[in-house]
């Protein structure tokens, strides 16, 4: 009987069964999901403007951190962009991706071999290592803290149980075991950030994430911390449908409810808590800038002006596709409009000064 932060850390990270650390395709149409800069370059372009706008005017170096870079397409986009309209600051930048999967770190490798700036790292203390000089720059992650372990607990008649993954050796299949929560960390979590949970209601408790969370914080010597991921606030928590709590499974791009099915074969997932993840980085130190859900935000740094600029009446040209891009990325009904934007300083000045904070679009 293995609670279930330890079963996700062991079907998504092993070294050798892990599903994250294996050589198969995870991203895009012959994997199991999707993210936003799977959708086109136009993401990651729209993000290069923006790091290029916070660096010069915090006038912090040119140094990007990214955790978790999947396939490497956003940071590829990125330099890319960052190229075309400031060739002369290429020679100042810097771009590591952060990233625990052996499969992925060979992926970035495909795309961004022609980056002389471009470095690799599997772990944050590997990094350090690396680079045991303060870190000031830009933090980005995007869709990475949904895979992180998760306990999952229920309340039962008024007691907090916790959720065990065991073995029915019957069956020869995982089931779970619910036994009354001892933990004390995890009693003090949904305490302290969760919501009152109802009589039959499971969720999930994200110790890793505070822990994270303060990593970063602890790393970050001055810059901005910028976290794209999808999640519920405490009301959103409370509503029916969450009843069952979110962690799922994803393959071949199928929702599956039962995450015990195909360990290590599937992805999985749970929402964040998005008020707790504001309340953590704010206890911590980071000063909270702006959360908003990313089809606003993409509008808030210019993404429309990339379509402004590229009509092509050709249906089946690459301007047209791009534009096709656009819309998917910021329509109410999209892809964005499950995800959230945090953007956290450290040591910023002229952060309330960005044209965004007053819901003007960047001039790029």
């Amino acid at each position: 009987m293995i609670n279930y932060a330890d079963y996700m850390s062991f079907v998504l990270y092993d070294p050798v069964i892990g599903y994250y650390m294996k050589d198969n395709k995870k991203l895009g149409r012959e994997g199991d999901f999707y993210t936003s800069s799977g959708v086109h370059a136009v993401f990651g372009k729209a993000f290069a403007h923006f790091f290029l706008d916070i660096i010069q005017k915090e006038k912090l170096p040119a140094v990007i951190c990214e955790f978790g870079g999947g396939d490497g397409r956003f940071a590829k986009a990125v330099l890319d962009e960052w190229q075309r309209i400031a060739p002369i600051g290429m020679l100042d930048l810097k771009y590591s991706i952060i990233e625990t999967s052996p499969f992925h770190r060979q992926e970035q490798k495909k795309l961004l071999s022609d980056k002389v700036f471009f470095k690799q790292f599997d772990s944050l203390e590997t990094f350090r290592k690396s680079n045991p000089n303060i870190f000031e720059g830009i933090i980005f992650s995007n869709e990475l803290l949904d895979a992180f372990p998760v306990h999952v607990i229920e309340k039962q008649n008024g007691n907090i149980y916790e959720v065990f993954v065991s073995v029915n050796e019957e069956r020869k299949q995982l089931t779970e075991i619910k036994k009354l929560c001892t933990n004390d960390h995890v009693l003090l979590w949904i305490e302290k950030y969760g919501p009152k949970l109802k009589d039959g209601q499971r969720i999930e408790v994200p110790l890793y994430m505070n822990e994270w969370i303060n990593d970063i914080y602890q790393f970050l010597s001055k810059g901005l911390l910028v976290t794209i991921d999808y999640g519920f606030t405490r009301d959103e928590w409370m509503l029916p449908q969450r009843k069952k709590g979110s962690l799922r499974g994803y393959s071949k791009h199928q929702l599956v409810d039962n995450p015990l099915l195909y360990p290590a074969e599937m992805d999985l997932t749970s929402h964040i808590h998005l008020d707790a993840f504001n309340d953590v980085a704010i206890e911590v130190g980071f000063d909270k800038i702006i959360d908003v859900r990313q089809n606003r935000f993409l509008l808030m740094i210019g993404m429309l002006k990339f379509s402004q600029e590229n009509y092509d009446p050709n249906p089946f040209s690459e301007k047209s596709k791009q534009n096709r891009a656009i819309q998917t990325l910021i329509n109410d009904n999209g892809i964005s409009s499950a995800f959230h934007v945090f953007l956290h300083g450290k040591k910023l000045s002229a952060i309330n000064s960005y044209r965004f904070l007053n819901d003007n679009p960047y001039d790029i």
